[in-house]
């Protein structure tokens, strides 16, 4: 048997009976198996043979399609509810986390004369790490301006340590980042930072937020010397004749694009020249500016 056709058993144009005959079955040798494709509409009866040795029993019709969409059915709410379980878990341990930062928060005020310094600044970035104990939220303080008045409280208590430990200035992404990483499941919208940053000098916080000419935003010390950074860029650029943002990155272990901001800023007070070519942007010292 090479092939057959379902039809509706009515005969074509110059086709003749040769033989009909009911109960026939389809043989196809021993060792094949005789399949039949038919629209599932036909289908009236159909019966499962049992599962012999290397065969797989199959479900058939639209009864097996059914089958097979209620076992896709349960697999899924199966994963859905492991994947809750496993949330249940991850925020149990987030809240034991967040006592014990709140512990030795309370450690650190108890004992402020017995801890030096260094090893407060050192706690606080490991409080950090860990999470913020009560971060603020509208729901604990409103909306509008008190809300981002107590965030930019907030704020200035746990960007002070990074700040110092990043040279006192930081790209407003990089705070975006550090901050909703120790916030948790409490995460800041972009606009929520911006307007909070924008109240540090207002509340005479240490920080302040800062514009550049270019539309970058950093979050810097209010103690951060403008004269010190140019003329940190300057000496490094002197010292190796030219520097792109990249190799000044490097030199000072900082982003390329506040590396490229102070370069920037090093060029506008007229201490450097540029040359923008295929190759990039490269900053030379001023030698009109200096030997004049």
């Amino acid at each position: 048997m090479d092939r057959f056709t379902w039809s509706n058993g009515l005969l074509e144009m110059n086709e003749t009976l040769v033989i009909q005959q009911r109960g026939v079955k389809l043989y196809d040798g021993e060792d094949k198996e005789c399949c039949i494709a038919i629209p599932l509409s036909q289908i009236i009866y159909f019966e499962e043979q049992a599962a012999g040795i290397g065969k797989r029993t199959r479900a058939v019709g639209i009864v097996g399609i059914e089958r097979k969409i209620e076992e896709r059915r349960k697999e899924t709410e199966k994963n859905i509810s492991e994947a809750f379980e496993d949330l249940s878990k991850l925020m149990v341990k987030a809240k034991e986390m967040v006592e014990l930062s709140r512990s030795i928060a309370n450690k650190i005020k108890d004992k402020q004369g017995d801890i030096t310094e260094d090893e407060t600044i050192r706690f606080k970035s490991y409080l950090l790490s860990m999470g913020i104990a009560n971060p603020v939220t509208r729901e604990t303080h409103g909306s509008g301006t008190h809300y981002h008045l107590q965030l930019a409280k907030q704020l200035g208590d746990i960007l002070l340590a990074p700040l110092e430990e990043r040279g006192g200035m930081m790209a407003l992404t990089e705070v975006y980042c550090l901050v909703n990483r120790a916030r948790g499941m409490e995460l800041l919208s972009p606009e929520d930072l911006v307007n909070a940053c924008k109240m540090f000098e207002s509340l005479k916080q240490p920080l302040r937020l800062r514009i550049f000419d270019s539309g970058v935003m950093v979050v810097q010390l209010q103690s951060h010397s403008e004269e010190e950074m140019i003329s940190s860029a300057l000496d490094n650029v002197t010292d190796k004749g030219s520097l792109t943002a990249e190799e000044f990155a490097k030199l000072l272990g900082l982003s390329v694009l506040l590396s490229k901001e102070r370069l920037l800023l090093a060029e506008k007070m007229g201490h450097l020249c540029r040359d923008d070519s295929v190759e990039g942007l490269r900053f030379y010292p001023n030698l009109f500016n200096s030997q004049a």
